[in-house]
């Protein structure tokens, strides 16, 4: 496997496990994870990970401003892979 796919793979379970982590803080009443840590991660090929950790622990689905600001990491991810499409391995 390419170190690229093995990278890409890494920063999506790391941003899922961040999201599943965030939500068990919520639960517990803990100290919880910053939006902006949660949405940054997702601008720098992290989307995946994030759309499927908001959807799998249903966590911050109906708070707006979030998924604005995690559709525009989406868009991010769409830019970062149109300005470096020549030095990927697909």
């Amino acid at each position: 496997m390419p170190p690229f796919y093995i990278a890409l793979l890494t920063v999506n379970v790391a941003v899922f496990c961040l999201y599943g982590w965030d939500k068990w803080c919520a639960k517990r009443q803990r100290g919880r994870v910053p939006e902006s840590t949660l949405a940054l991660p997702a601008a720098f090929l992290g989307a995946p990970g994030a759309w499927l950790g908001v959807y799998a622990f249903r966590h911050k689905t109906r708070k707006k401003s979030f998924l604005l600001k995690l559709s525009l990491a989406t868009l991010a991810n769409g830019l970062w892979l149109w300005l470096f499409r020549d030095a990927l391995p697909f």
